[in-house]
C-alpha cells in the first residue's frame, strides 16, 4: 500500500488547512502523526475505515477533525484555529491490523509527510 499525502502549506495563526491522504489499497485504519522541529513524532488522529470511528490524540482534540472517503481510500484532516505550535511535518499512516491506534508500531505504511507551517 502506498500513501500520498497533500494539503500542507503556510497559514497564518487562526487559519485552517485540510490535509488529504490517499491510499493505493484498503486498510483497517488511516491516521495522522506529526513531528515538530526538535520533538518526537506524536499521534494526532486516526479513523477506522470500516466503522468510521475517529480517535484523537491530545494534539488533535478540539480543533482537528478526521474523516474518510472509503470509496476512494482517502482520509482528511481538517485543521482549524491553527496555532504556531501546530507547525510540523504531518505524516499519514495506515494500519492493516489490530493494535493501539495511537501507537506508531501499529501502522504498517507511512506517507512521505507534508509540511504545515503556522505563522504568528
Amino acid at each position: 500500500v502506498q500513501l500520498q499525502a497533500s494539503g500542507g502549506g503556510l497559514v497564518q495563526a487562526g487559519g485552517s488547512l485540510r490535509l488529504s491522504c490517499a491510499a493505493s489499497g484498503r486498510t483497517y485504519a488511516m491516521g495522522w502523526f506529526r513531528q515538530a522541529p526538535g520533538k518526537e513524532r506524536e499521534f494526532v488522529a486516526t479513523i477506522t475505515l470500516s466503522f468510521g470511528s475517529p480517535y484523537y490524540g491530545d494534539s488533535g482534540k478540539g480543533r482537528f477533525t478526521i474523516a474518510s472517503d472509503n470509496a476512494k481510500n482517502t482520509v482528511f484532516l481538517q485543521m482549524s484555529s491553527l496555532i504556531p505550535e501546530d507547525t510540523a511535518i504531518y505524516y499519514c499512516a495506515a494500519s492493516t491490523g489490530w493494535g493501539r491506534l495511537e501507537a506508531e508500531r501499529t501502522y504498517d505504511y507511512w506517507g512521505q509527510g507534508t509540511l504545515v507551517t503556522v505563522s504568528s
